[in-house]
């Protein structure tokens, strides 16, 4: 067992199921912390804000469903177990087949559930024991949730997706491998939050994934540019040219595996 009591996300939109599941969870023995969300986009925000070691979902969930949120988690380098609780045993081939710990069908007795409880206590502890050493982890990459111009809704978009982002007044124009999108915030809102990602403030306009960048330009007769992997370019503004060649330079130093060619190590330079 792991030297510390689990903490548990419990979701589900069925506020008297919620609040039944977090009294039995917190009455557990084995848990530390107990939170709760109504839905899985308010849990998936949870989950990008602080880690939990467990997630007891419920399967079947207007808009967003459990199933769907428990496929963007496998997106995530360290992703809480998953354990489905529902009343409806159809989509059971579906959740394992999402690497779920377990499937509960409702009503879910006290026994079933510490039994659960003990199956992710056990998988919590052969994780830890397996864990990388911390330097060799990376941060989690994770989603950002973008309003859905196509329908309405919630669309989700794999951070290390995207190349850049410009302002665009009250929203943030998102330039990604899957396109442009609109996110409703301004880029001093994310400028720090980001940046342990990849992501840096290269110009009052705009913020580049410098993990995603190619080359650095400097033309005799006009601005610096940072070019991005579609080849799209990007200003830079003269007191961030300094700093941006000496973490590329960084960045791409010989033998480093984002090293395409000797155009880049050139570039810095130019």
């Amino acid at each position: 067992m792991p030297d510390h009591g689990l903490t548990v996300l419990a979701v589900d939109d069925d506020g008297a199921a919620l609040a039944k599941l977090v009294r039995g969870l917190g009455s557990s023995g084995l848990v530390d912390r107990v939170d709760s969300a109504g839905g899985a986009q308010q849990a998936l925000m949870m989950l990008l804000d602080s880690p939990f070691d467990a997630l007891f979902l419920a399967v079947q969930m207007p808009g967003f469903s459990g199933l769907a949120l428990a496929r963007v988690l496998q997106h995530f380098a360290h992703p809480p177990a998953v354990v489905f609780v529902t009343a409806d045993e159809s989509a059971a081939v579906e959740a394992f087949e999402l690497d779920a710990v377990d499937y509960l069908v409702k009503p879910v007795t006290p026994a079933r559930l510490h039994a659960a409880l003990e199956r992710v206590a056990v998988g919590s502890e052969s994780a830890t024991t397996a864990e990388v050493p911390a330097e060799a982890a990376g941060p989690d990459e994770g989603v950002v949730l973008l309003d859905n111009s196509h329908g309405g809704g919630t669309r989700l978009l794999a951070r290390s997706s995207i190349l850049f982002l410009e302002a665009n007044g009250d929203y943030i124009r998102v330039h990604a491998d899957e396109g442009r999108f609109l996110l409703r915030a301004r880029l001093t809102d994310i400028e720090f939050s980001w940046e342990s990602f990849g992501f840096v403030r290269v110009h009052r306009g705009y913020i580049v994934n410098l993990r995603r960048a190619t080359e650095m330009r400097a033309p005799l007769n006009g601005a610096v540019m940072i070019v991005m992997a579609d080849g799209s370019e990007v200003p830079i503004s003269r007191r961030q040219v300094g700093e941006l060649r000496r973490r590329l330079a960084t960045q791409w130093h010989p033998g480093h595996p984002s090293v395409v060619g000797t155009s880049r190590r050139a570039a810095l330079h130019g």
